[in-house]
């Protein structure tokens, strides 16, 4: 059994005006409050049942890992309530009870009993935890003179070598190379499949998506949003141009999906069409045909610069290809209040069978991080059928030049 059940949690920390503050408080021999509290999570509220797996997301400050320590039990909640079942392993930061000055194996049987494990379980699975760390014979060197890399390497092989009934992991698996994080990927949807509770702190997108059946949004301490993977990063990216989130609305279509609008409104998107190649409106399209999507832009204010730039994504919200105008070295500058651009971007559909949805960004700059006029997902929705190539399976369509020698 793993199950995670967070009631009402709040977390709040003592600050005092002056050093003495607190020595005032202990000593005295009447209750006095010499402190203020600073709450950095209120209200708290959410179930993780067996076998699920939740992303939290949120910007720095938000406080994800301050939640995670709650749940781990580093620290105590101030208010509510938090109730776990079953034995977790967590990788809360990287090389959590390493040691520096002892080598990788000693720090190994340390950080195996912190989590609940007997010297001998250890012993007897030292091996294993080699084998899959992978550093060689830096096990037998002291852990100063790792890298950050090889601290993730021993530090994952050791919280994983038995599936556990609840897996926590924050940002830890965002550092060290390519194949590792495939490798331990590999090895979270295979405890996943088997039934390991799994919570994941990450601003990876395309991780959150892939591992997470349902993700929560933190925003200034608060659990502000709780949906689909997909629908939590839309307002996640809207956040980010949008701090306060004043201009931050989402809006369920009637097909189930959730789109985020986002953006000053100092330009705004007036009409979007997906043309084909004669030209009409069309939803339908074939793998490898050519298509134009024409985006028509009012401006409302005077504005310096404007980009356009848009997304495709599959159908789970994965990216597949985008780009903007920016990028494209054709921004507008200048602009009027009252001016209007019409934007038309040509381009094949390479793309594999599914249905597929287009973002859409007017902003200035590289990205719409720096001043957000209005973000946009599922501007349009379509389809890419296969109606004149030969079968392939995959995303994309990447023609073979095919040559066969016989000898």
């Amino acid at each position: 059994m793993g199950s995670i059940s967070v009631q009402n949690v709040g977390k709040a920390y003592k600050q005092y005006p002056s050093r003495f503050g607190r020595l005032l408080e202990w000593l005295s021999p009447v209750p006095i409050v010499r402190h203020d509290l600073k709450w950095v999570l209120k209200d708290i509220d959410f179930v993780i049942k067996q076998g699920e797996s939740l992303g939290i997301v949120g910007i720095n400050g938000a406080g994800k890992s301050t939640l995670l320590k709650m749940i781990t039990g580093t620290t105590q909640p101030t208010t509510g309530r938090i109730t776990i079942t079953g034995r977790v392993a967590a990788m809360l930061e990287l090389g959590m009870g390493f040691h520096p000055d002892f080598t990788g194996r000693q720090n190994a049987f340390m950080a195996g009993q912190l989590l609940g494990y007997s010297v001998d379980e250890i012993a007897e699975n030292m091996s294993r935890i080699e084998e899959f760390a992978e550093i060689g014979d830096a096990i037998d060197q002291p852990v100063r003179v790792y890298s950050s890399g090889m601290q993730m390497r021993l530090a994952f092989s050791v919280a994983t070598f038995h599936r556990p009934d609840i897996l926590i992991i924050d940002e830890a698996l965002s550092v060290g190379d390519a194949y590792f994080q495939h490798k331990s990927f590999d090895r979270i949807r295979t405890f996943r499949e088997q039934g390991t509770t799994l919570l994941i702190v990450s601003h990876d997108k395309t991780a959150i998506q892939a591992i997470c059946d349902r993700a929560i949004l933190l925003n200034a301490g608060r659990l502000e949003l709780e949906g689909s993977p997909e629908a939590i990063f839309d307002y996640y990216n809207a956040l980010l141009a949008d701090k306060e989130a004043a201009n931050v609305v989402q809006t369920k279509s009637e097909d189930g999906t959730t789109q985020t609008k986002s953006g000053s409104g100092e330009a705004v998107i007036d009409s979007i069409r997906l043309l084909d190649t004669d030209g009409r409106s069309n939803e339908l399209i074939d793998v490898g045909s050519e298509v134009t999507l024409e985006v028509d832009v009012a401006v409302k204010s005077d504005i310096a610069e404007l980009v356009l730039g848009y997304m495709i994504k599959d159908r789970v919200g994965q990216p597949i290809f985008g780009t903007n105008t920016y990028h494209l070295e054709r921004s507008s500058k200048a602009l009027k209040s009252g001016d209007r651009i019409s934007y038309r971007f040509t381009f094949p559909a390479n793309l594999g069978e599914g249905s597929y949805s287009i973002a859409l960004a007017l902003h200035a700059g590289e990205s719409h991080v720096v001043k957000n006029y209005e973000w946009r997902d599922f501007a349009v929705v379509f389809q890419v059928l296969n109606m004149s190539k030969k079968k392939f399976v995959g995303c994309a369509w990447i023609e073979p030049e095919l040559s066969v020698e016989n000898h």
